[in-house]
């Protein structure tokens, strides 16, 4: 069977540039080479663009070690899209100046779950 975390890596290493690239953008609209301008936009950005390099290394790293260990391939895929999905929510969520309700804590929630399981998990085995 083919290992899974790389897939899943690749998916969020899109993100991660689609995230840049928003950052980048909006720099260019406001004029801001350093800083946000105080641009409330651009510095909404530039915390989900960081957020993201935040957690996501160690998540992967963490589930990298959870495959490695032979954990099911199906709890594998299961952590691996609920941080995928965590992060989409949290993106979309945080990057909006009337942030909808709720979107960063579902975001928050299902990032943790998958770091405290994948954790869970190693120290199990």
């Amino acid at each position: 069977m083919a290992p899974i975390v790389p897939l899943y890596a690749a998916i969020l290493a899109l993100m991660f540039v689609v995230l840049a690239l928003r950052t980048i953008t909006l720099r260019h609209r406001f004029r801001v080479g350093i800083g946000d301008g105080d641009q409330a936009l651009l510095r909404r950005a530039m915390r989900v663009h960081g957020n993201f390099a935040e957690y996501v290394p160690f998540a992967l790293l963490l589930l990298y070690f959870v495959e490695l260990r032979g954990a099911n391939p199906y709890l594998v895929h299961a952590l691996c899209a609920c941080l995928v999905a965590g992060r989409f929510v949290h993106a979309v969520g945080v990057s909006q100046v009337r942030e909808p309700a709720g979107c960063r804590v579902v975001g928050m929630c299902l990032t943790f779950t998958t770091i405290l399981t994948a954790a869970v998990l190693l120290l199990l085995r």
